[in-house]
């Protein structure tokens, strides 16, 4: 730069010098940049173009959402068919990339005769993992189990997502101690 007289001293910038609409006069990010977003960057004082897919991200939690249940679910009649525990829980993915890191724990189970039970894992009303937890007992025997698994879901949506566990028994020989069970739902970046 050239200048006409003399040149100004070195001075250190304060905020005073700065126009606060060059920083601010443009929208924050309401969302994750793009990949094709573009960044200027400054490297040893030159500017540089950086895309968005280069600067690094991916594996981040996004979102940590649980459902606990304090009182287990109890049944008087054996179901073949699944139903509900009580466990659910809604969550609404940042990005279509991302994925859904599912966690249980979930009932102690006491069956007392000869009886079976099975879990699985649900999201919307696709059935994602089956057959959890297959615990058989025979005549006159008790058992006492807690079932935890951890499931990497793809939902590949942006639409809010329901995941809930379902259980089947055998006959009517399951009962369920009162024992505190939880879901856990992480959203890891992609």
């Amino acid at each position: 730069m050239a200048y006409i007289g003399k040149i100004p001293a070195p001075a250190a910038i304060t905020a005073s010098d700065l126009d606060p609409a060059v920083i601010t006069g443009q929208p924050a990010l309401a969302t994750s940049p793009a990949d094709t977003d573009e960044f200027l960057i400054s490297d040893a004082g030159v500017l540089k173009r950086l895309d968005a897919s280069l600067i690094g991200g991916g594996g981040k939690v996004l979102q940590v959402l649980t459902d606990a249940a304090t009182s287990a679910v109890a049944t008087t009649a054996g179901t073949s068919t699944y139903v509900d525990t009580g466990l659910s829980q809604a969550i609404t993915p940042a990005a279509t990339s991302s994925k859904i890191l599912c966690m249980a724990s979930l009932f102690h189970i006491r069956k007392t005769g000869d009886t079976s039970v099975n879990f699985r894992l649900v999201r919307g009303s696709t059935t994602i993992l089956n057959n959890i937890g297959n615990y058989d007992t025979g005549d006159s025997q008790q058992l006492t189990e807690v079932t935890n698994f951890v499931f990497l879901d793809s939902p590949s949506t942006t639409d809010a997502t329901t995941y809930k566990v379902q259980y089947a028994s055998g006959n009517a020989n399951l009962a369920a101690d009162s024992c505190p069970a939880q879901l856990i739902l992480m959203e890891i970046g992609a």
